[in-house]
């Protein structure tokens, strides 16, 4: 939003696909929300190598590249332990889930076309869950994951920590990508699309 209180006029435009519907249902704001962080979060750690995903900030042990792993694994645990109780899968069914950094230390055993891949693979499976759990009963919907006295999350409350966590994290990237080349900006330019990735079929390490 600009300081006179207008949005602005590209918003929901072909050159920005990630930009939430201006008026749009309680299903559409909340899932353009999140689009918009995870392209935020995926525009702040493109195209950098082993170096630039592996850079820290002051005495934090953050980096991009754990940014990458930890949030696929967020995305595929929420949308499949949490909302159905299903098996997580592959990758991660190897993890040693005792080391509760795993995700963060392990990312950077991992190519920089590997975590990318991770994030987008991850990211499109999510999206996929999603729809069909909004399309099969909405958001009011009660799914697998319960407190401890047995009460049922609802796929709302599954969204809404999703953007919570991208949130949080899109922030660190923010200052993690500054730090490694000066990159700095709300939001992706228009017309902007991933420029790494990998090629299909190649794996990741699960340790």
């Amino acid at each position: 939003m600009t300081r006179a209180g207008t949005y602005p006029g590209r918003m929901a435009s072909s050159d920005t696909p990630w930009e939430p519907p201006l008026a749009g249902t309680e299903a559409e704001h909340l899932v353009g929300a999140l689009d918009r962080l995870r392209t935020t979060f995926r525009w702040k750690a493109d195209a950098l190598d082993a170096a630039g995903l592996q850079a820290r900030v002051g005495a934090s042990a953050l980096t991009l590249g754990g940014l990458l792993k930890h949030l696929a694994w967020v995305e595929d645990y929420t949308f499949t332990a949490k909302l159905s109780g299903q098996p997580i899968g592959p990758p991660w069914v190897a993890v040693d889930w005792d080391d509760d950094s795993w995700e963060f230390t392990s990312a950077a055993e991992d190519a920089p076309e590997q975590l990318y891949a991770l994030w987008d693979d991850a990211v499109e499976r999510s999206r996929a869950r999603l729809g069909a759990a909004l399309a099969d009963g909405g958001l009011d919907q009660l799914v697998h994951v319960s407190s401890a006295d047995g009460r049922h999350a609802s796929l709302r409350r599954l969204v809404c920590d999703l953007v919570e966590e991208y949130g949080r994290h899109t922030g660190h990237a923010d200052l993690l990508r500054e730090a490694v080349d000066g990159l700095v900006g709300e939001d992706p330019p228009p017309g902007w699309q991933p420029s790494s990735g990998r090629p299909s079929g190649e794996g990741i390490s699960p340790t």
